[in-house]
């Protein structure tokens, strides 16, 4: 019995359009697929006011409920959402488009938060358009066909690597014609695969669907080990951090455990860069500070970003492949933990990169307290929510002041097998925190500050941590 997949069909184009090649495709497709059981929605500007308000009727009342919207568009009869009033998109002698009203964006916007889907397949979605727009705000697998062989819709791009970036989120992009594919692979470089517009186009897109959701990650995980680690206590970690053994960091790793233990933390995972020595370090201290440690390494690949090795013993030499650098990592026995994705401020991997080691990828960063871009930690949530990738966060801290900014509520776990299942279940919590303070203090610690001084501030430090961490065990001591 093939899958069943809740789809969404997008066109930039008004739907009373009827005699649009675009239109048609998708009335065609939407209803082929719908008759073979998949729920479908398509959404598409509208002329009428009367259909659009009644979209927005049918939205709010699904909220708390977005699978609502869905019913009924599995039997022939994909439900049309008209998401706003919009004017023709550039077409003809017209070479600017116009901006997209701003009540369309947030309608998509919406209803692709409400409704839990597959598929966002989008058609031609070029910048300003409803297809555009959906692209933007999908949590879903993202299908791209593109119709049109003439160059006049590119003519209207700006900022094209903006767009080749933005066009990265696509998982799969078809053509509808050769001249399409050959005009869009000399534009945007990339994969299209040749789909005729027409009959047998539904069974085709049946083949990418099913091919593209055999990618995503198994949500179940272990029910008997679920059931185990309940009895647990809670505890709170902080996944992401450095010491000193960084070369960008001044933090003795006595100061890192006596902070995370005064921030209430019950774990942290120390990922120095490219270097393992101060996370030994910290595990050999564990106990005596009363804090759980994970040995991690952040390693700089060969031109393809970062990557941490979570549960490891051995150190990982920079400047391996992505593939290579995981490969070392899972013959460690360790966990792949992938760190601010798609932060451009950061050397990080990207849509292209990450796609190869999908399979590999045991949890990705969904929230990193020095991302600077908020958007950059929203990618990275959208990334794992459609390939259903294990989500952390960690604050990245450079000094002990970002210690537990952000950090994961999770059952108290032993091992890597244990920790991926209560990551699984676990809460992410973030505070509010300055970036320029902590940047500011990053950079006095190890950039401003004299060598000499630096070794005199780090004696202090130390002694202080020392004797923090003794009160702690005699206070800890009492209570037992």
């Amino acid at each position: 019995m093939p899958a069943r997949f809740s789809i969404a069909h997008v066109t930039p184009y008004p739907w009373e359009e009827a005699d649009n090649q675009v239109n048609a495709h998708v009335r065609a497709v939407s209803e082929e697929l719908s008759r073979r059981g998949h729920r479908v929605l398509v959404l598409a500007p509208s002329r009428s006011q009367e259909l659009v308000r009644a979209s927005r009727r049918a939205l709010r009342a699904a909220r708390g409920d977005g699978q609502r919207m869905l019913e009924g568009s599995d039997g022939g009869a994909p439900a049309v959402v008209a998401v706003g009033e919009v004017l023709d998109v550039p077409g003809g002698a017209r070479r600017r488009p116009a901006a997209l009203p701003i009540d369309v964006a947030r309608t998509i916007e919406e209803l692709l938060g409400t409704v839990e889907l597959d598929f966002v397949h989008v058609h031609e979605p070029f910048a300003p358009s409803t297809s555009n727009a959906a692209l933007r705000h999908s949590r879903a697998l993202n299908v791209g066909s593109f119709h049109s062989p003439n160059e006049r819709l590119l003519s209207t791009l700006v900022a094209r690597r903006v767009v080749e970036s933005f066009f990265g989120r696509l998982d799969a992009r078809t053509a509808s014609l050769p001249q399409t594919a050959e005009l869009m692979r000399r534009h945007f470089p990339g994969e299209y695969t040749l789909i005729a517009d027409g009959a047998g186009a539904a069974t085709e897109l049946e083949q990418i669907y099913a091919t593209l959701a055999a990618r995503r990650h198994s949500s179940e995980g272990d029910p008997a080990l679920r059931r185990r680690l309940a009895k647990r206590a809670l505890i709170e970690v902080d996944l992401h951090m450095h010491t000193d053994h960084s070369h960008d960091c001044a933090t003795p790793v006595e100061v890192l455990l006596s902070t995370a233990r005064a921030q209430g933390l019950g774990a942290i995972a120390v990922t120095d860069h490219n270097e393992i020595s101060g996370a030994l370090e910290a595990r050999a201290q564990a106990e005596e500070a009363r804090v759980k440690v994970i040995v991690g390494e952040e390693v700089k690949t060969a031109g393809q970003g970062e990557v941490i090795g979570l549960f490891i013993e051995e150190k990982i030499p920079r400047g391996l492949t992505l593939e290579e650098t995981v490969g070392e990592i899972k013959r460690q026995g360790g966990l792949v933990y992938v760190p601010h994705p798609f932060d451009r401020l950061h050397s990080v991997p990207d849509y292209e990169h990450l796609l190869p080691i999908l399979e590999h990828i045991d949890a990705i960063e969904v929230f990193n307290s020095r991302v600077a871009i908020g958007a950059f930690n929203d990618e990275a949530a959208r990334f794992a929510a459609k390939y259903r990738i294990v989500c952390g966060a960690g604050s990245d801290s450079h000094v002990p002041q970002g210690l537990g900014s952000a950090r994961i509520r999770m059952r108290d776990f032993e091992g890597p097998a244990e920790f991926m299942q209560s990551l699984r279940d676990a809460d992410i919590l973030t505070r509010p925190s300055s970036l320029l303070y902590v940047q500011a203090l990053k950079f006095l610690q190890t950039k401003a500050t004299p060598a000499s001084a630096q070794r005199a501030s780090r004696a202090r430090r130390v002694r202080r941590a020392k004797r923090a961490t003794a009160r702690q065990r005699r206070r800890g001591a009492r209570k037992d």
